[in-house]
Order: structure tokens, then sequence, then C-alpha cells
């Protein structure tokens, strides 16, 4: 295992939990140093350890912020989005192992998730859950059957906002009721398929559905390598116009 953040929080928390508790017990015995003669690594594990340990928490079982590196998600998540996931909606899981300890709920069919990539354990990939363990999934000149059913796609126009590429077509998807936006470029080839989805995994997709590295490539993603559900940007830098774009900071992800 590649030594990472999420591993080395784990440890700067065990290594200062272990000196602070040792203190915490020296100090009921009145034998914990004071003012100068309190070294430099027990004070600053007295002043560290509480903090580390809420960020450990909040960071491992409740919200994580991760930011979107590609276009692959495109129009729903932009390039330089910063987002926020929640990592308990499909269960709770320890870090480091992300062995699931309690059960909270399974991926729906659209929904926007944050996963570890299955090739690559150590690279986090965002997509949307477009199947479910069981589901036949096909792909038939640039659009989604589920099941033998036709995925209700309404088209909207040329897609010209950021991250565009000529000839991107903006489409209105619907996945189990509820909508979002995706887009399809005209000139790249359809990539026509049909698989069923196996036990225990989920077919994702990106938005940007010709310029997206997925399932189509490297196949399903455990149940296993699920982070968490992305709900919402944070933050959001334009790249372009080197500044902030503050219309999208608070946009819920759908």
């Amino acid at each position: 295992m590649n030594l990472d953040f999420e591993t080395l929080l784990v440890a700067f928390t065990l290594i200062t939990g272990i000196i602070w508790g040792w203190d915490k017990l020296r100090s009921r015995r009145g034998e914990a140093p004071v003012g100068d003669d309190v070294p430099w690594w027990l004070d600053l594990s007295r002043s560290l350890f509480p903090v580390i340990l809420a960020v450990l928490v909040i960071r491992s079982f409740v919200v994580e912020p991760f930011r979107i590196p590609s276009g692959s998600m495109v129009p729903t998540l932009l390039t330089g989005d910063f987002i926020v996931v929640n990592k308990f909606s499909y269960g709770i899981r320890l870090p480091v192992t992300h062995t699931k300890i309690i059960d909270v709920s399974e991926p729906e069919r659209g929904d926007v998730v944050v996963f570890r990539y299955p090739l690559d354990e150590n690279q986090d990939y965002i997509k949307r859950v477009i199947g479910l363990p069981g589901d036949l999934i096909e792909y038939r000149a640039k659009r989604l059957y589920v099941n033998g059913e036709a995925i209700e796609q309404q088209p909207v126009g040329p897609y010209r906002d950021a991250g565009a590429e000529p000839d991107s077509m903006e489409h209105l998807e619907t996945l189990d009721g509820a909508e979002h936006r995706m887009l399809v470029n005209t000139e790249s080839p359809s990539r026509d398929f049909r698989y069923r989805v196996p036990e225990n995994t989920y077919f994702m997709m990106g938005d940007n559905r010709d310029r997206s590295s997925d399932s189509r490539f490297w196949g399903p993603v455990p149940e296993s390598h699920l982070v968490g559900k992305a709900f919402m940007i944070w933050m959001s830098w334009d790249s372009e116009n080197f500044g902030i774009n503050f219309g999208r900071i608070g946009d819920v992800i759908r």
C-alpha cells in the first residue's frame, strides 16, 4: 500500500494520541512536566491531537472534499470544481483498510459517486451510476437502455459553456425519475455495447459521454471501492479567466 494522506493522518493521530494519553495519565499522578520543562514533542501532541482526531473523524466518516481534475463529468461538473462528498451515504468504513462496519444504503441509478479506481486504488474517480448489480446495460446510437427500457433523453442543443468541445450536444437524461444534463459529441463513434452488471458491482459512466474513461473501458466498480456520494460544489476555479467562478459555489450536484 502506498503511503498516502489518509495513512499519514491515521499514523499521526495514533502517535499524538498515545503521547496525549500518556501525558494525561502522568498528569493524574502529578508527574507531568509544566511550563518551560515541557518538551516540544509533548507540547505539540497536547495541542494537535484533539484537532487531528476531529479532522480524521470528519474526513473518514462524515464529509471529504475533492477537486475535479478533468472534463469527464461536464456539464454537471467542470474542471476546477471543488466538491463535497458524503462519506456515510453507502456505509461507514474504516480509514486506510476501507472495511465497512455499518451498512447505511446502496447507490441508486443517477447518483454521482466518488470511488477508488479499480485499476489503481490510490486514485479517486468520479462518475455517475448507470447500472446496479444485475442490470443489463445497453448503449446504442448514443442512447442508454437499462433492462431493455430506453432511458428518456431530450435534446437541448449545442453546448458552448466551459469545457465544451466542437460538436458537443447537450441532452437532458432521466434515470429513475431524476434528471441530469449530459453531452455527446456528434463526431465521435457510438461505441455500442451490451453488458450485464455483476453482483456487488456498479456500472459507471461520465456525463461527457464521448470524453470519459469509465466502466465501458475498465469494467464495473466493486462495492468495496465506493467512497461516497457527491452532493455539493463548495468552490470553483475558472482556469481560463484565472478567478473564482462564484456562480457555481453552493450548487447541488444532481
